[in-house]
């Protein structure tokens, strides 16, 4: 499998990715969709680009001119194209309301800085104007990250922009002694690892949002791609940053480890724009790899293939690149043909990936030992294709919830993580959550980051829409993050909090924690400008 490295197409304003990969249902998926869940075409067609209703713009000219004077004039824009392109993100909810002509929540303008100076200078004007400012990368949010609260703590802003920060898009410098590279935050993932793969060098992170995501994204949201096993968490890959911030700038980070008092990293990693802006950053890098192998294996259970995946995340020596574990109800769809779908007691057991990155001899020796593991603990070999498989389609669920929406299913995500020790009992709490809100929903599931302490639990849910779909998925969301709460996981392993979460993750580190949060954003942002609405409880 090759990885992609040339940038994606401009995203579609009422889906996911490039308008150029959308795909029909095949009329057999519909009916099984019919058959099996009740699925209906929407009585309403998605709204057309012109019919979307725009607010008017709020900002005052004099502000709109004096952002100009910092970013030149072509780097202000406030055209309907851009405002609609810059209004929310990606979630399901996001999509429906969009789908729905309802841009409500587009930014007043769209500002396009080419620097650091001129990031730090549109900061100081609009916490002098009153000028709520929201962060965008690739707009790949899904937990309501891109909406910005127009009243703040003090009183309403006299507008909102989207930070766009495309243009901060370079390839800064390498270092190979310390294998260290500087990047900036605007760069999309794909035109990262093109520039570095210049270099030999590879960051090895590939999320599902891989091809439109940015790296300022990526450790704003604390990220974490379908590789983690082998490469780390995007956190992992931070050495240091700079950040612009309302009261002046931060440069974190000048060793790899320091006991130089709190590591001041960890206040901007996962902050999503509410603290400052991260201008560029400096990354660990890895040597590209000279071989990609995928395999498939297959167990008996989720129960047997979870042990199985702890066993080799506990063992020592390095584990796979890539494990990822799909429950039984994932594999069934996952693996099966349209006309198999919904057989009764169809045994099609638990797939595991598995997949290996390095040199030729690296490659072979934690493939043959992470073999003598899964044999051990059970696993049926299953050869190349359903791991090659996986690997080729590795970037293509999006897409395919956009056609599922169109056809008239709500489908959504949603992620967490705990300790191995728990993981039963959070799987089975959230799966009955979710049952019990949407009635019969076919509710998926997978393992996809791996810990010696610890796993993560990525859900995919199906249903029918209702007359509400965004009612039906607000109650689904709220029983499924109350039952993360309460079974004792964390409200996100890497989606982050947004607007969607900050109840939960109020609960998740209590109130000494919000008043910590509250005190940092206070010194930081005194106005309150950055991505109100966002994070803080």
């Amino acid at each position: 499998m090759e990885t992609p490295l040339t940038a994606a197409e401009p995203m579609l304003w009422s889906g996911w990715g490039d308008p150029a990969k959308a795909a029909e249902l095949p009329p057999p998926v519909r009916d099984l969709l019919a058959q099996l869940l009740g699925v209906r075409a929407p009585a309403t067609p998605a709204a057309t680009f012109g019919e979307v209703r725009l607010p008017p713009v709020a900002l005052p000219p004099p502000v709109l001119a004096a952002l100009a004077a910092i970013v030149g004039d072509g780097h202000v824009r406030a055209d309907d194209d851009a405002r609609i392109r810059h209004t929310r993100g990606k979630s399901t909810p996001d999509l429906l309301r969009m789908r729905s002509g309802d841009a409500s929540d587009a930014p007043d303008a769209v500002v396009l800085p080419g620097s650091h100076d001129e990031v730090a200078a549109v900061l100081r004007l609009c916490a002098e104007q009153r000028v709520a400012v929201v962060p965008f990368g690739g707009g790949t949010s899904v937990v309501g990250g891109l909406v910005a609260a127009r009243c703040g703590s003090e009183g309403g802003f006299a507008g909102v922009v989207a930070l766009d920060l495309a243009r901060l898009d370079r390839l800064v410098s390498v270092d190979p002694v310390s294998m260290i590279a500087e990047l900036e935050p605007g760069l999309r993932a794909p035109q990262a690892e093109q520039l570095l793969a210049a270099h030999g060098l590879t960051l090895g992170h590939f999320p599902q949002s891989y091809e439109y995501a940015t790296l300022g994204g990526f450790a704003a949201a604390r990220s974490s791609g379908q590789a983690s096993a082998g490469y780390g968490r995007f956190d992992d890959m931070v050495a240091g940053m700079t950040v612009a911030t309302p009261r002046g700038t931060l440069e974190i980070g000048r060793a790899p480890r320091s006991a130089a008092g709190p590591d001041l990293r960890q206040v901007f990693l996962g902050s999503e724009g509410a603290f400052g802006v991260i201008t560029s950053l400096r990354l660990r890098v890895r040597r590209a790899p000279d071989v990609r192998a995928y395999e498939g294996w297959r167990f008996a259970t989720f129960a047997e293939g979870t042990a199985a995946m702890r066993r080799l995340a506990q063992q020592e020596g390095p584990p796979p690149t890539v494990l990822r574990l799909s429950d039984e109800t994932e594999t069934m769809v996952g693996l099966a043909k349209p006309a198999d779908l919904g057989a009764a007691g169809r045994d099609s057991g638990c797939l595991l990936v598995a997949g290996f990155e390095g040199s030729p001899g690296d490659v072979a020796h934690r493939r043959d030992g992470a073999s003598a593991v899964l044999v051990e603990a059970g696993g049926v070999h299953l050869g190349p294709e359903p791991g090659d498989a996986w690997a080729r389609g590795r970037f293509s669920a999006p897409y395919l919830r956009d056609s599922l929406l169109a056809a008239g299913a709500t489908v959504e995500t949603l992620e967490t993580a705990c300790f191995w020790s728990n993981l039963p009992r959070l799987y089975d709490a959230v799966r009955l959550a979710l049952l019990g809100a949407l009635g019969s929903p076919l509710v998926m599931c997978h393992i996809s980051h791996v810990y010696a302490t610890g796993a993560s639990l990525y859900f995919t849910v199906v249903t029918a829409q209702t007359r509400d779909p965004l009612g039906q998925w607000a109650a689904a969301k709220r029983a499924a993050n109350e039952a993360i709460v309460q079974a004792g996981g964390t409200i996100s392993h890497h989606h982050g909090v947004g607007r969607d979460h900050r109840e939960a993750y109020a609960a998740e580190i209590g109130d000494l924690g919000g008043e910590i949060l509250r005190g940092i954003k206070e010194r930081l942002d005194p106005a309150g400008i950055l991505n109100p609405g966002v994070l803080i409880p």
